[in-house]
C-alpha cells in the first residue's frame, strides 16, 4: 500500500466525490495489505455506483477470498447483466468466466 497514492486518492474523493474511478482505485491500492477495507469500499462502489462495471469483477473477486462465495456470485451475475446491457464484451467474457469458474469450484 503506497501512503501517499491513498492520500492523494482520499484527496480527490474529497474534491469529486461522485467520480466512481477515485473509489474504485482507492480500493485497489488498500488490496495487497488490507483486503477487507478494499472489499468495504467496492461494495460501497457497487452500492453508490452500480452502472461502474470494473468494480463486479474486483469485488466479486475479494469476495471469493473472503469465501463469500454465494455473495461473489450475485455480484459476478450482477456485473454479467450491466456487461451486456453496456454491450461491454470483453468484460462481459472475463465476469462469465469468472462467474463459472467459481460455479465449477463449489
Amino acid at each position: 500500500m503506497n501512503e501517499s497514492r491513498i492520500e492523494l486518492l482520499e484527496k480527490y474523493i474529497k474534491e469529486e466525490p461522485n467520480e466512481p474511478f477515485n473509489h474504485y482505485a482507492l480500493a485497489n491500492e488498500y488490496m495487497a495489505t488490507d483486503g477487507k477495507m478494499a472489499l468495504d469500499i467496492f461494495l460501497n462502489v457497487l452500492k453508490e455506483f452500480p452502472d461502474y462495471l470494473p468494480t463486479y469483477y474486483q469485488a466479486a473477486k475479494l469476495l471469493e477470498e473472503f469465501e463469500m462465495e454465494e455473495k461473489a456470485i450475485e455480484v459476478y451475475t450482477l456485473g454479467i447483466d450491466l456487461a451486456k446491457t453496456q454491450g461491454n464484451h470483453k468484460t462481459l467474457n472475463e465476469l462469465k468466466t469468472a462467474h463459472q469458474n467459481l460455479l465449477f469450484e463449489m
